[in-house]
């Protein structure tokens, strides 16, 4: 069952056509990778899907409600999570402080908010810099509290926009297993956007390919490098 779906997804700004009649399927307990060339459209994709942009025409139906240019917050409401290429945390907070932000408007108790927060940051190898401000860990680990962050309001989707840029190795590693646990322990399904073809082929069932704003391939990760359209759309002819 197909717990994303995308028709014909247009964007565009002014004369400038970013997204031409996309088309994205993500199965529920799957996790999906959109990779393209710079300037594909891969954030504006992000952007219009968790409600940041306005689409200029398409379809977006997520869990099977159409969300097409509904607000963030109503989209964020409805189960999705979102990461940035760029981590927004809360600098003078703390990290459990940061994690508990979502909690204001959820549904746990104060007590259980907490406990959950703690699960997380151990789940993320940050548990021991809980009552550390923020701005005093690294861009890495900045990355990992906005994902664990996210995982707060029990989301069943995520969208990791880049999230092995600026991280180094071990932590990929951490991220890495987080993301696989989750989705075999929880069934949380994971869309997410990067150029690194190594960690993408270890932890995605699919990948789907996007050039000049336009879908060019889709498959296994070993079916798109060899894909000769994918091969021209990094290298050229």
């Amino acid at each position: 069952m197909a717990i994303l779906e995308i028709d014909n997804l247009r964007k565009h700004f002014g004369g400038n056509i970013v997204l031409d009649g996309v088309q994205l399927s993500v199965e529920q307990g799957e996790i999906q990778a959109v990779i393209g060339p710079n300037g594909a459209g891969k954030t504006t994709l992000f952007n219009i899907i968790n409600g940041i942009y306005q689409a200029s025409d398409g379809s977006i139906r997520f869990d099977g409600r159409e969300i097409i240019n509904r607000p963030v917050h109503r989209i964020a409401g409805m189960g999705m999570g979102r990461t940035f290429q760029v981590a927004r945390v809360f600098n003078e907070m703390t990290l459990l402080e940061n994690m508990l932000v979502p909690s204001v408007r959820g549904h746990m108790s104060d007590r259980r908010a907490r406990e959950r927060a703690k699960e997380l940051l151990a789940m993320a190898k940050l548990d021991s810099l809980m009552h550390q401000p923020a701005v005093e860990i690294s861009g890495g680990q900045k990355k990992l509290l906005e994902f664990m962050r996210t995982m707060m309001n029990d989301p069943a989707l995520v969208l990791l926009d880049e999230p092995f840029n600026g991280i180094n190795p071990a932590l990929i590693e951490v991220l890495i297993d987080i993301v696989k646990s989750l989705n075999k322990q929880e069934n949380k399904t994971f869309l997410l956007i990067s150029h690194e073809m190594p960690h993408v082929s270890e932890l995605c069932d699919v990948v789907t390919v996007l050039a000049a704003g336009g879908n060019i391939a889709k498959g296994t990760p070993q079916e798109v490098r060899e894909n000769p359209d994918v091969i021209e759309a990094y290298l050229g002819r």
